[in-house]
Formats: structure tokens, sequence, C-alpha cells
């Protein structure tokens, strides 16, 4: 059974009979002002794609990434989300309770035994014992879609851990690029230490399925193997080189993330939806109603994340003053003192 996402927007359409251009679609974390892509050389779509054409060098650079790191370009993290789990025997592996449900799927499809961690275990400094139960830490930083974000130091310490027994720490840094100081890129030369990063978000990219594994060159290069020649597409390894050394748009597009996340959430916080968390891209709340505020909102032709367990929704960024007004509108009016 496929797993839901976010972005569905023929579902929405069919469902409640409102025409595609007619929606604001808030349900993803995606930039909805995407780095600006410039043509594609035709000689792109006529040739197989060079697995030397420096696009390693790029990400590497880029992220900030150790020469001993090794890294491979793949079609989004999903790919390596769905292939990792194929380079282990079944084992242990943990996965935070609320997150990004693809990791579990994965891991488990690939017959291995998943095991819960809770927020509460990883607050707990003083007592890491939970590590030892585990071969396999997943972890989401920030998380997806609680936005909560672990520091680089406690990462680091579960790494060591878990390297102790020779496990292994795999980050998925999808929403990352708004805060590029926690990314663990640095030090993904460590061994046992996988780092996954993705163009959709930050870069608005999505379409392009166009991401990275940083990491480990032991580990890196049997995913390599397993993911066979041309796993990215020879326009889309053009794109992620142009996008990752445009510095000056991400740059731009941080200060704008971070203001327009902070403006979302005091337009949450006045309809009385109080944010339980968020990142530069989306804001979460938790509410017992959450489903039928998000059929309120979908009759509006509004569309947001809905989450049954536990109750919660996301929300995306609005892309311009129409959108702001318009999501303001939308949300229940708070009763006047």
């Amino acid at each position: 059974m496929m797993l839901e996402h976010g972005g569905r927007l023929n579902a929405a359409v069919k469902r409640w009979g409102i025409p595609h251009q007619q929606w604001l679609d808030l349900s993803t974390g995606i930039n909805p002002i995407s780095w600006p892509v410039p043509e594609i050389p035709a000689r792109l779509w006529q040739r197989l794609p060079e697995a030397d054409d420096g696009l390693n060098e790029i990400i590497r650079h880029s992220y900030a990434a150790p020469t001993s790191a090794d890294c491979e370009p793949v079609a989004g993290s999903q790919a390596a989300i769905m292939a990792l789990p194929r380079l282990r025997q079944p084992c242990r592996v943990g996965i935070p309770v609320i997150g990004y449900q693809e990791h579990a799927y994965s891991w488990r499809q690939a017959g291995h035994r998943i095991v819960s961690i809770s927020a509460e275990r990883t607050h707990a400094e003083s007592d890491e014992c939970w590590l030892d139960e585990l071969d396999v830490l997943v972890w989401i930083n920030p998380n997806n879609p609680t936005g909560e974000l672990i520091p680089t130091a406690t990462l680091l310490r579960w790494h060591a851990r878990l390297q102790q027994r020779g496990g292994w720490l795999i980050v998925d840094e999808a929403f990352i690029d708004s805060t590029p100081q926690f990314s663990l890129c640095a030090h993904s030369g460590l061994p046992g230490l996988l780092i996954l990063r993705s163009l959709g978000k930050f870069y608005g990219l999505a379409g392009v399925r166009a991401g990275a594994v940083l990491g480990d060159a032991t580990l890196v290069q049997p995913l390599r193997i397993l993911l066979g020649p041309w796993a990215l597409s020879g326009p889309a390894r053009y794109l992620m080189a142009q996008a990752l050394q445009d510095l000056d748009w991400q740059a731009q597009t941080r200060t704008r993330l971070q203001r327009d996340s902070q403006r979302l959430a005091n337009i949450l916080h006045n309809a009385g939806l109080s944010p339980l968390g968020g990142t530069a891209l989306f804001q979460s709340v938790r509410l017992d109603t959450a489903t039928q505020l998000a059929d309120q909102l979908a009759a509006q032709g509004v569309l947001v994340r809905s989450f049954a367990e536990p109750g919660m929704l996301r929300f995306g960024l609005a892309a311009d003053e129409q959108q702001w007004q318009r999501l303001q509108s939308a949300l229940p009016a708070q009763p006047s003192d």
C-alpha cells in the first residue's frame, strides 16, 4: 500500500469539485518561489548522463563535505531511502515515532525490525542506552512534520555510540538548507555516517527529482553499484550543478523564507492555532479537530497536509500577498474580547 503525501492536488480536485487553478496548495513543504530554471542545453537531452561531469565535486563543495567523504547524486532522496535498506542484512532500525513515513516503510519492506524512537527518549541526554538496541538509526533533521532540530553535537554523540558496534547513523537533511550551520555534512567522512540531501524543498525543484547521498565511501560505493548507471538524468545533473553554485539566490532565499515562516506562524497563532514546531518552509499545529479543519479549508480551495496520528496539520508557505490574504481569510475567525 502506497503511503500518502502532500501535494496530491489532482485527488483534491476530484473530491471537492474545485478546478485545479482555483486551489491554494499549502500541503507540501516545498519553497513556492523556486530557483529560476535556465534553458537546458539541447545536447543534454541527446546524450547519456556523464558521471565525470564535475557534479560530485560541486556537491561536496556546496555542502562543505571533506575530501574523505564520497557522494552520489540520486533521483531525489527518496531513491536513497528505498535503496539503503538493501545494503544490510535484516537488523534493528530506529526511526522517530513522528516523521517522514517512507523511512520506516522502506526498512520494513526490506525485512528489518523497526524500533520506534519517542521524543522523550531523545531528550534524555543522561540516558542514551536506547541506542544500544539499534544497528541503524535513521533521523530526520529538522524533522518533518514537527520541525524539531537536533544539535550537531548530539547527533555526533549518537553516531559515536552506534559506531562502537558497527552501527550506522543515517540523517535525512531534506529541510536543512535554510539552516546549513546544523548540517552534518562537514563530518560526512566518518565511518558509518550517511547524509541525505535534496534539491526539492529549499530550491523548490521537487519535480526535478534530484538529491545526493554523502558519507563513508565503504557505504556510498555499494549504494552506487545498487542504483546502477545513470541514476540521475543529464538535465537534472545540469540543473543541480547550477542551483548549488548560485550563492546569491541561496542567501536571499534564506532571508525570505525565515521572514515568511514567521509570518505563517503569526497567522496561525492569530487564528488560535499555536504552532507546535516548524522550519523555514512549513509550520505544524496539533489539534483534536485536525481532519475537520483540513476539510473546512479544502472546501474553500485551500489544501493543507493532515496527519491523523497524532492529530496534526502542516501548512506550507504562500507565494505572494494574495495567497497570504486568502489563507488568512480561510482560517476560522477568533472571537473578539
